[in-house]
């Protein structure tokens, strides 16, 4: 019989982070010695007092089916944590609890966008977004941000790409892969923008938000005017190092929340139960409890741009949260390096692949052909061999 997939999966990319992450354990599996700095998941283990309440979880039999939004005491940690981090007051009903913040922004996109339904990207933009909202029959709308203003959109570049069509602006603070962070004053300047126009909706993807070198996060749901029309998204993977737990979550109004609850109810159900229990722990800690993780990232941070800065080519700016660096390398474009020529970021990340056994991620993926994505959640020893093996290849 002849393969009858539908269109929307023939039509869907496949996510390059995890293709070159799968391309480094192909090429591993060969016996090639791959420093892998593509997928963007701390290299830390859990912290013990989270360990030490999924335990406590599974000897208290928590086993049957959660509630499909999340459990209650669940639900009020996390409207503790936003009023204390983010000042923003949700009551339980605005909260969903789903399978990572992937799916969380799924829902969000399900349950908010129409075919045709435009939604704005600042480019770049985490690899995602895109093929979500097509899932979701809408158009993204991208709009290219440059090194030079640290990879943020300007109030003038939101207002020229919003049509009758606009539904919905997606960004990410600290931003994935330029690591880049709105400011208080750049929000109100974006924020002032779009309470000019009705019935846009902002998605703020605030996964890497303890994650920030400059100082204290700002959440756009938290600007005069933009609380009933922001959906805030995070999650416990990257600060809390507890990717495999896929544990992720939303703050909404209401009626979003409930749309969201029900979608789920339809796909996956609650999250977790195990997941949930832990997460109620680390929600719970002071951020004294991960300040070492940050730190370590802050130190690899300076490390990598001064080992990067040290390479003719690389273009670089200084990220101020995340665990990325995401370099300009148009520089090596047209040239031919080992018999090889660089036409684009994708070649030139496949080449770094295949003759330095570093595997990064071209900034095509996110939206940007001009760059390259290099993640810091490594070791420094594995972080200096790379950059090391990298200026072998280029010089």
């Amino acid at each position: 019989m002849n393969n009858q997939l539908s269109d929307r999966i023939v039509n869907m990319s496949m996510s390059a982070t995890l293709a070159m992450a799968a391309k480094a354990r192909e090429l591993r599996g060969q016996g090639k010695d791959i420093i892998g700095l593509s997928l963007g998941e701390p290299d830390f283990n859990i912290p013990d007092f989270i360990k030490d309440a999924a335990i406590q979880a599974i000897n208290d039999n928590y086993s049957s089916y959660p509630p499909v939004d999340g459990y209650g005491d669940l639900k009020e940690a996390i409207i503790n944590k936003f009023k204390r981090d983010n000042g923003l007051t949700y009551q339980p009903s605005q909260i969903v609890v789903s399978t990572g913040a992937k799916q969380s922004l799924s829902n969000v996109a399900m349950v908010m966008i129409n075919p045709g339904d435009e939604v704005i990207l600042p480019a770049p933009y985490w690899v995602s977004y895109s093929d979500i909202v097509k899932l979701a029959g809408g158009v993204p709308v991208e709009v290219p941000t440059s090194i030079e203003n640290d990879f943020k959109m300007t109030p003038e570049q939101l207002e020229a790409a919003i049509t009758p069509k606009t539904k919905m602006l997606w960004y990410s603070s600290p931003c994935n892969p330029s690591g880049s962070v709105y400011s208080k004053s750049e929000l109100e300047a974006l924020a002032a923008v779009l309470k000019k126009h009705d019935n846009i909706y902002v998605v703020s993807d605030e996964i890497y938000e303890h994650i920030n070198f400059v100082g204290d996060h700002v959440s756009i749901a938290g600007i005069e005017g933009m609380y009933d029309r922001s959906i805030t998204v995070n999650g416990v993977s990257k600060a809390f190092a507890m990717t495999g737990w896929r544990i992720g979550f939303i703050g909404a109004p209401e009626w979003i929340a409930r749309a969201c609850n029900k979608m789920q109810g339809q796909v996956t159900s609650g999250a977790n139960a195990i997941g949930q229990r832990a997460t109620i722990a680390a929600l719970e800690a002071p951020k004294s409890k991960i300040q070492y993780m940050i730190d370590e990232f802050h130190k690899r941070r300076d490390m990598v741009l001064e080992l990067l800065g040290a390479i003719e080519g690389f273009k670089l700016n200084v990220p101020e949260g995340a665990f990325y660096i995401f370099p300009d390398v148009t520089s090596f474009f047209g040239k031919e390096l080992r018999g090889k020529t660089i036409n684009n970021a994708s070649d030139f990340s496949m080449y770094l692949l295949e003759e330095a056994n570093v595997a990064t991620v071209t900034g095509e993926a996110f939206g940007n052909p001009n760059c390259i994505r290099i993640s810091y959640a490594a070791s420094e020893d594995e972080l200096k061999e790379a950059v090391k093996r990298i200026k072998e290849v280029l010089n």
